[in-house]
């Protein structure tokens, strides 16, 4: 079975760009390929993202799991293919930068609730779950060699453990930790945390990486007994989702497979055989569940095919071979 890829270049301007690119290999100087990518700045949909996170950090959702998060919304962006100098971006990158913590990570408006372990007031901060998503976010607009971002990635790597990353946050928030053993891996911010370094070309090799792959591998494993901080890789997490937000196996399968180093790991292709398996008999993929909060996208829907969700299910197969 091959890649749809006459079906996916007939997909709206980001599909055809991200094809070209992963799965043709094509240059950033091909004409289709420049083509493609001027399609995709001058596209509503992102044309709206960009202008609504122009005001970072606009509302912060209580729950790092909520799909309408703005920094899960900057992931994506930087999952297109955006970059720094892209119109309204600068000003995005601008206002994310005003705020950086003394450790060095980036910092949002947080609150925490008392019997939570917290204050109980919104205080600007960072925790495991969010601050290696805007660094992934970063890095990926072309800043992975700024100074302010590396600062910020080193801090964070640091804080790996021989299990991988714990739950963790900065000073602010207080004694809150998340519902698990403080000696638990968080398998969220273990995934968070490998695909902020992934994009960072000195960190992607470290043993921080190689530690934090070879626990996410391990809870795969034993995923009918491990189930730290309440993570479960039962059957919600084998449903195919996009966009990459919380812990499910597209996320998992997408962030592990830019290692190199485990791509003939049986048991990375025990979960990568999961994902092949769910291909039409024409290579497409169809999702299997949905977040509301990008409803208007074409990924937002079960009822045919996705050409954003193939794509992406594609570029993890053709990673491992």
């Amino acid at each position: 079975m091959n890649p749809p890829v006459p079906w996916l270049l007939e997909g709206e301007p980001w599909i055809v760009y991200r094809t070209r690119r992963d799965l043709l290999g094509e240059s950033e100087k091909a004409p289709a390929v420049k083509s493609a990518r001027a399609g995709m700045l001058a596209a509503p949909k992102v044309k709206a993202l960009v202008k609504e996170l122009s005001s970072w950090p606009g509302t912060v959702i209580a729950s790092h799991k909520s799909a309408g998060q703005p920094f899960h919304k900057l992931t994506f962006l930087a999952d297109l293919g955006l970059e720094a100098g892209d119109p309204g971006l600068d000003k995005v990158i601008a206002r994310i930068f005003k705020h950086r913590s003394a450790e060095g990570p980036f910092q949002l408006p947080i609150v925490i609730p008392a019997h939570f372990g917290g204050t109980g007031k919104e205080q600007w901060a960072w925790a495991l779950c969010d601050a290696p998503l805007t660094v992934y976010a970063l890095a990926g607009f072309g800043l992975a060699k700024d100074r302010a971002v590396r600062a910020a990635a080193d801090c964070l790597a640091g804080l790996v453990r021989e299990n991988g990353w714990p739950c963790a946050v900065s000073k602010e928030l207080g004694k809150f930790r998340g519902p698990g053993r403080k000696e638990d891996p968080c398998p969220f911010a273990t995934l968070a945390m490998l695909k902020a370094l992934s994009e960072i070309p000195a960190l992607r090799e470290s043993p921080a990486c190689r530690q934090g792959v070879e626990t996410l591998l391990s809870l795969w494993a034993a995923s009918r007994t491990a189930h730290p901080y309440i993570f479960y890789m039962g059957t919600d997490f084998r449903k195919l989702k996009v966009p990459f937000v919380w812990y499910d196996l597209m996320h998992v399968l997408d962030v592990l497979t830019r290692f190199p180093h485990i791509k003939k790991n049986k048991r990375l292709l025990d979960m990568a055989g999961i994902l092949k398996e769910k291909a039409d008999r024409e290579g497409r993929f169809t999702l299997e569940s949905v977040w509301a909060a990008w409803k208007d996208w074409e990924f937002g829907q079960k009822k045919e095919p996705s050409r954003w969700l193939t794509l992406l299910a594609w570029r993890i197969l053709m990673r491992l071979k």
